[in-house]
């Protein structure tokens, strides 16, 4: 058995996986971010902790785990975890969607005058490197003290096996590594007041960083297994998909939502707000276009609404017929990444009148999510990418109704397979089975099979290729008043 463990947003979320590669058994234990102030996104890194415990106890009562080799780590990138010389944590972290460093980006980029071409990306307030700057200037006494940079999975393997060390996959969102050589930058570094000591080591994603401690094997019902470097939650994602091959996609469908495409080589495209990172294998790299609010928009309608909850939403909108006036809705919650890198964007509904009723609000969010998808989807085609066969992945894939959605407003078939929820966790395990056997990649990270295919809607895609259109004029011409 091999063990994977994903740090997600809103929950943490344990897989374990025969050597048959399927999924056995899964854990998982809920989290909450806290919203202190406008634009800010924070968790405390002691809850990740006390909740991968019960997402381990919930795994446990499964399934004996006396039989695991090794575990793999997965986890939301790009979050600060700034720990003292203790190992302490000295502030809640700062979240991959905190849009409070906008500022700080602009002078990061000014300051090296080689950014892009180093890191591949541009300067978020999302990434990690911003948020350093933003508490150097903000918590002067915060930064005094800082002995530690960590991101949020790798807090996790601090504390379970005493290791300081990532993944280059990870470590490429945040703005600190210089991508293409997948080292730490001292350049970057030095712009923010922070040295390689600072940082944790770097491992590629299927190279054993440590051995579990043993009060914590004890706990889960362990032996001290090796643990893995992993990788952050899309690239694992992304292994879990069997998505290594140039042109291989993914679409996850989780708090945010991503389109990934594996690549051989670092090929970055700043201008239009495209990722370029490493993969969690060496020697390769991949693209995302990422929009911050996905699966989440879903979550917040149906809160707004008082809707029983999502499931009993979506049916609702699907027992609806589409509205003759329909509604717009810009999904910008958090801001947005890709193609706009605008912090200050909102999420506005556009068409509203006496009758409008809660179904067609519904309906608005998943088809503005779908075309914010389609956004990202044309920026990468932008930057000469050619994207292949998508695999739908993440907790948001399990509605028929928002697939036909998306393979129309994208204009392409998407594959849907079993486990997709769990597609991070599975990439851990996969990673660490590598680590532990030696096994080839293409011999572990095998493309599950296709449980159906959800094709575009002749009509829907004919209809959302004008509406897109307007979509894209909205943002356009509201994106003055928000800044």
């Amino acid at each position: 058995m091999y063990l994977g463990i994903d740090l997600g947003t809103s929950a943490v979320k344990t897989a374990l996986v025969n050597e048959d590669g399927r999924v056995v058994a899964t854990g998982t234990a809920p989290l909450d971010v806290s919203r202190p102030r406008p634009l800010w996104s924070e968790q405390d890194p002691a809850h990740w902790w006390e909740a991968t415990g019960a997402a381990m106890a919930a795994l446990r009562e499964k399934a004996d785990l006396g039989s695991v080799r090794a575990l793999g780590l997965s986890g939301q990138m790009h979050g600060a975890t700034l720990l003292d010389a203790k190992d302490q944590p000295l502030r809640p972290a700062i979240l991959w969607n905190d849009g409070r460093s906008a500022e700080a980006c602009a002078e990061l980029e000014r300051s090296v005058e080689e950014f892009r071409a180093i890191t591949g990306n541009l300067a978020m307030p999302g990434f990690t490197a911003p948020k350093l700057l933003w508490v150097r200037q903000h918590e002067p006494e915060v930064f005094a003290r800082v002995r530690r940079v960590l991101l949020p999975k790798d807090f996790l393997r601090l504390k379970m096996s005493g290791d300081a060390a990532t993944d280059p996959a990870d470590a490429s969102g945040t703005l600190f590594l210089d991508v293409g050589k997948r080292a730490w930058s001292d350049r970057i570094l030095d712009a923010c007041g922070l040295s390689e000591k600072t940082m944790p080591a770097l491992f590629e994603g299927s190279e054993t960083t440590g051995t579990l401690r043993k009060e914590v094997a004890q706990a889960w019902g362990m032996a001290c297994v090796p643990v893995t470097a992993g990788a952050g939650d899309q690239a694992a994602g992304a292994i879990g998909a069997g998505v290594i091959e140039p042109g291989d996609g993914s679409l996850a469908l989780g708090t945010s939502g991503v389109l990934f495409v594996a690549g051989d080589r670092f090929a970055p495209f700043p201008e239009r707000a495209v990722h370029a990172f490493c993969h969690a294998l060496p020697g390769r790299w991949h693209q995302m276009s990422v929009i911050l609010s996905a699966a989440s928009c879903l979550s917040w309608v149906t809160r707004l609404t008082g809707a029983r909850d999502e499931a009993s939403l979506l049916a609702e909108i699907e027992a609806a017929a589409p509205s003759a006036s329909p509604l717009f809705f810009l999904p910008y919650l958090s801001g947005e990444r890709t193609p706009h890198n605008d912090p200050h964007a909102a999420g506005v509904f556009v068409g509203l009148r006496h009758d409008t009723e809660r179904a067609q609000l519904g309906r608005a969010v998943l088809e503005g999510v779908a075309f914010a998808l389609a956004d990202g989807q044309k920026a990468l085609e932008d930057s000469g990418t050619a994207i292949g066969e998508v695999r739908v992945i993440g907790g948001g894939a399990r509605s028929a109704l928002w697939a036909t959605i998306l393979a129309s407003a994208l204009d392409r078939p998407l594959l849907y397979c079993s486990g997709a929820e769990v597609g991070p966790a599975l990439g851990a395990a996969r990673l660490a089975r590598i680590a532990t056997t030696g096994e080839t990649p293409e011999a572990v990270c095998l493309k599950p099979t296709a449980s159906h295919t959800v094709e575009p809607d002749a009509t829907l895609r004919e209809r959302y290729a004008e509406r897109i259109e307007s979509f894209r004029r909205l943002y356009a011409n509201l994106q003055g008043e928000w800044s």
